[in-house]
């Protein structure tokens, strides 16, 4: 499969060359899907390292998480359609199968949410994705790229004895691939506000890069058929940094737009994230957190609302 078309198709497998190595590689895809009151997050993936070879699952609701592991040969691909397969259990942009049993974690998942109506982010040849240029730099660390900022969902999901009903809910899709997380890194996403057609995602990360590190910033809010982008290849800056373990108010610049994001845990979960192709850091993650999201143009006020059953890291 050509590197180009790849990279234009960021929600197919890229790690193929590395299935056969013990090459320090990890790939994973977030498929977050709320309603109203509920929300379920799913991380099917698999991690290389010189010491193992693994496919893994993980699970977050709104007050537990899971990492259920899964030998590599239970992992399978296909690139047209886009679909992934781990165990029972299937994955697509279509929607998602799940038959989970795992008596370790005291942990029973299944049912079927089907997936339409994807809101995408625009791409072109210096962006093929949300990553911009970076994007063609082999060396990267870690890659990220947004599947789906927003998207209608159906279906039912029973965990343990709790039935999910995920009529007309809301769904996300992003993926990471690479060989490691950063080493620190803010991350949260929301599309739960008053106005449906609002969705938003910020990552500002420590970014290595050969000698030195320097901070990356990829922003984009969603409103309409508006697509509004703050990131370090636009040349956006962050005019104001406010961040401690549990929330942060921030400010970011470009031209005449002004955009604010103050976000708040509300219930953080465990999940665990790679280090050189081995999944062993904890990291903390909350999907009932709150986001407000400011936006200005020429110092006016056009958009100021807050999201609820947001998805909130602070590393």
């Amino acid at each position: 499969m050509k590197k180009l078309f790849l990279m234009k198709n960021p929600d197919l497998f890229q790690g193929q060359k590395y299935l056969d190595t013990n090459h320090n590689y990890f790939e994973g895809w977030y498929f977050k899907n709320t309603n109203e009151t509920d929300g379920i997050s799913f991380i099917p993936g698999i991690h290389i390292s010189d010491e193992k070879k693994n496919a893994f699952i993980q699970v977050i609701t709104n007050d537990s998480s899971y990492y259920i592991p899964y030998d590599i040969h239970d992992f399978s691909f296909q690139f047209s359609p886009f679909l992934i397969q781990i165990g029972n259990n299937s994955f697509s942009k279509e929607g998602i199968h799940l038959d989970i049993q795992d008596e370790k974690e005291h942990l029973q998942i299944y049912g079927d949410i089907h997936y339409s109506n994807h809101v995408q982010i625009k791409t072109n040849s210096f962006q093929p994705n949300i990553m911009g240029p970076f994007s063609y730099i082999p060396f990267m660390e870690c890659n990220h790229a947004i599947l789906s900022m927003q998207n209608e969902i159906q279906g039912v999901i029973h965990l343990n004895k709790q039935k999910i009903d995920f009529h007309s809910g809301t769904g996300y899709i992003e993926k990471d691939w690479g060989c490691s997380f950063p080493k620190s890194y803010i991350w949260c996403q929301g599309n739960h506000f008053p106005t449906k057609k609002a969705s938003f995602m910020l990552s500002i990360a420590d970014i290595p890069f050969k000698i030195f590190h320097f901070r990356g910033l990829i922003c984009i809010f969603i409103l309409g058929d508006q697509e509004f982008k703050f990131t370090t290849y636009n040349c956006a800056k962050i005019i104001k940094y406010s961040i401690n373990q549990d929330s942060f108010d921030i400010t970011l610049k470009k031209g005449i737009y002004e955009f604010n994001i103050q976000s708040r845990y509300a219930n953080r979960l465990k999940l665990m994230a790679p280090v050189k192709g081995k999944m062993e850091k904890d990291i903390f993650e909350s999907i009932t957190a709150t986001i407000t999201v400011t936006l200005k143009k020429n110092q006016k006020i056009i958009f100021s609302e807050t999201s609820t059953n947001c998805g909130l890291e602070i590393v």
